[in-house]
């Protein structure tokens, strides 16, 4: 593998996406030796709290306490996020820079317009990615990611299938905790779905999916396409 090349490239509109979504399942593979990487679509510019230098600084803080080995910081609009040429192109060339094995995004159903527009742009360039005749603005070779998988942030949905994330879901919370201007009520913050505990929330759902599962803590996602379980399907692991 080259340098700068990672195993899994999460995709998330704005900071903070991944970690709601996906924290437990980012820092486990870190910890297993692959290298793990997430992607800001924006610069969450319109949020309600925080601002872009502060947002930028807890997403290293919380990148830090995850493992991982890349973050990387687009510049798409805020609330903006639409099947766009451009936008669709920036995305195919971090995709052919980073040459991922897997891709995962936000799940089309959520409540925030962004996140299910993320998971379209996000589908729509790992696909171009890997056709040679689709150039992108570095004019990379092509790269075919092996699978794209998809992600819970906001909600409760029955997932395709879990992750196990009983051993890293400390590092889940303080990934999360690391957003305080979007988790932690200040004196000149505002009231939003974030301040209210979101944290715990998101700390029941993975315990609820973990108590489906026979573990204690569980993330969930989804697939556009079959799981291919082969080898024992008697309780082995997988």
């Amino acid at each position: 593998m080259e340098k700068n090349n990672l195993d899994i490239l999460a995709f998330g509109a704005h900071p903070d996406d991944a970690e709601i979504g996906m924290g437990g399942t980012l820092a486990k593979y870190a910890e297993q030796g692959y290298r793990v990487g997430i992607c800001d679509l924006t610069e969450a510019e319109l949020s309600s709290n925080g601002t872009v230098a502060v947002r930028k600084k807890e997403a290293q803080l919380a990148s830090d306490i995850l493992g991982l080995q890349e973050r990387i910081f687009l510049d798409l609009p805020d609330r903006g996020l639409y099947m766009n040429e451009q936008y669709i192109d920036k995305i195919i060339t971090v995709i052919r820079q980073y040459k991922p094995k897997l891709v995962f995004a936000p799940w089309f159903q959520d409540r925030h317009p962004d996140h299910g527009n993320c998971a379209k742009l996000v589908e729509e360039a790992s696909f171009s990615a890997a056709v040679k005749n689709v150039r992108d603005s570095k004019s990379q070779a092509p790269h075919r990611v092996n699978r794209v998988y998809f992600y819970m942030i906001n909600g409760f949905h029955k997932p395709d299938f879990v992750v196990d994330v009983t051993g890293t879901m400390e590092k889940k919370r303080l990934s999360l905790k690391a957003y305080e201007s979007q988790f932690i009520k200040g004196e000149s913050s505002v009231d939003t779905p974030l301040t209210n505990g979101y944290i715990e929330s998101v700390e029941s759902r993975e315990r609820l999916f973990g108590k489906e599962a026979g573990v204690t803590y569980a993330e969930g996602f989804f697939s556009r396409s079959p799981l291919l379980l082969d080898k024992d399907l008697l309780g082995e692991q997988l």
